[in-house]
This record gives structure tokens, sequence and C-alpha cells, in this order.
């Protein structure tokens, strides 16, 4: 018996879809198996790539009879449209039908082979097998120097990893970026809870996040040298060192302070009071309890 798993989106939605695959593998005695393929040879307009090999993932890739080859595309959505007309608990593919946690999830009895096709963006999800997840999710460090030397520094203080990231680069006040307050009321919260602070700055445009927040200069350093989109996982791998987090609305930093290490780590997200439904963002149960809101 089998779990396939179609593995999509960015590296964030790709630990999604990994890790509430593997709770309903391990809760079901079944074999997981990834597909890395059909979720990405149509991804056009983003063209994301399949990035979990750089995981300390065991679970082999799916055949292509697995992935519904030939003519996938049809054979796909047949399969959908037949699974729809069951009940939930009844059907071989479980395709994602709400934003928010769904706790139908957890229930499932799996009795044949059955895919899973969603971003399912909780930690409900896996959060019972949160050591195993975090034991599948760890990363080997890069073999360069510049990135050995910054991990050696976040080890060395009380790291703060902020995240700015900008899904409209034509402007930082775009509605499709956080608010630029955030992460000003974010960083007084910080600053006036922690003890000496250092701040490290990930963002995938660093010369606008440079004029976006009064940062305390003699206590801070932007990452700009992870700056192809292939080096973007060891930006994430160094996130991930810090010791407390500043996140924006992405599922890269999400993952970055949840797979952190230190226990005891303050963790700071927006929560978007307007025009929620835009954004895929801060859905019902998606955010850790202990983690600390700021409303915007």
């Amino acid at each position: 018996m089998k779990i396939i798993s179609r593995i999509k989106g960015g590296l964030g939605n790709q630990l999604y879809c990994y890790s509430v695959a593997k709770r309903l593998a391990i809760a079901n005695g079944a074999e997981l198996v990834i597909d890395d393929v059909s979720g990405f040879e149509r991804d056009h307009q983003f063209q994301r790539k399949y990035m979990l090999d750089y995981f300390n993932i065991s679970s082999r890739k799916a055949t292509k009879i697995e992935r519904l080859e030939p003519f996938e595309r049809v054979r796909r959505g047949i399969r959908k449209k037949i699974e729809r007309l069951k009940i939930f608990e009844n059907r071989n593919y479980i395709e994602q039908e709400f934003d928010d946690f769904d706790s139908r999830i957890l229930e499932l009895n799996i009795y044949k082979d059955t895919y899973i096709d969603g971003l399912w963006q909780s930690e409900k999800y896996f959060k019972d097998i949160k050591q195993e997840i975090k034991n599948d999710l760890k990363m080997e460090a890069p073999k360069d120097k510049k990135n050995l030397s910054i991990a050696k520094k976040i080890k060395s203080c009380n790291s703060v990893a902020i995240h700015i990231r900008l899904f409209d680069q034509s402007t930082t006040n775009s509605e499709a970026n956080v608010k630029l307050n955030y992460y000003q009321i974010a960083l007084d919260k910080m600053e006036s809870t922690a003890e000496e602070p250092f701040y490290f700055i990930f963002s995938d445009n660093p010369k606008k996040a440079k004029n976006m927040i009064n940062l305390p200069l003699d206590r801070t350093e932007f990452m700009t040298h992870n700056s192809s989109e292939e080096s973007a996982i060891w930006d994430f791998w160094l996130m991930k060192q810090c010791s407390n987090f500043i996140i924006a609305n992405s599922t890269f930093s999400w993952w970055a302070a949840w797979l952190s290490n230190n226990e005891e780590k303050s963790v700071f997200f927006p929560r978007l009071k307007e025009n929620k439904s835009q954004w895929c963002w801060d859905y019902d149960g998606q955010m850790p309890l202990e983690w600390q809101a700021i409303e915007i």
C-alpha cells in the first residue's frame, strides 16, 4: 500500500506537501512515494523545480506508472472527477478542498494506493511526528567558505533572521507585500525582549530591503551572496541556523523558523487584518500557537 505525494510549488510548499504525506504514511503503515515530476512540468509561469533532494529524505521517487503516465494530465483529471463523487473518507485521490486546516486528513484510514495532492499549510497535519519530520528535513552544510563563515557568526551571537519577501518588485508599497510597519513593529518588540540581538537580513531584493527598516547597522548583516535561484537553498540553510525570527508572509521563512533547533525561539509573523482572502497566508491552523502575531 502506497501514499503517492504530488510535490509542487516553491520550497516551502514542497515541504508541506512532503510532511503531510509522511504523517499519513506513518499513521497507515503505508509506503511513501514522491512524485517529483508532474507538479513542475507545467509550471511555465514560475518555473519552479523539485528541491527536496537537498534534505535527508529516503522515500523513493514515483515511477512513470505511479505518476499516471502516459497522458498524465488527462488521466489525473478523470481520476479527480471520479473520486469527488465519493465521500471523503473513501477517496483514493485526496485533493485539498480549502485553505484552512482540514482535520479529516488526520482521520483517514487508507486501504489501497492513494494519491495526496495539496499544499496543506498547517503544522497540525504533522505536529505529532515533529521529530521525524525534523530528522527528514536535515540538510548537509554547504561546502563554500562564505556560507560556513556566516553560519559560524550566526551561532556565535543571539541571531535573528529577518525575511523580507517582495512579491511585487515594482514598489515596496504594493498590496502583495507586507506593510513596512510590520517589520518596524517586530524589530522594536525583538529589541525589547531579546538580549543583544544581531540581525541577519534575507531578501529576494536586498537593495530595497536596506531602506525598509530602521536597523541598528552595527548589529546587522545583509545576505547578498546567495543571489542566484540555485543558491537560494543556502539562504534557507543559513536562516534556519538562527535563534529567533521575524518572518515574511512566506512559507520559505515559516519553515526556516519551524526547523530551527532553538526550542526557546521568538518568532514574529504578520497577521493580515484586511483583504485576507487574496493572501496565501495565515490560514486557520497555519501558525504555531507559541509564535507571536503582529496585526497589520
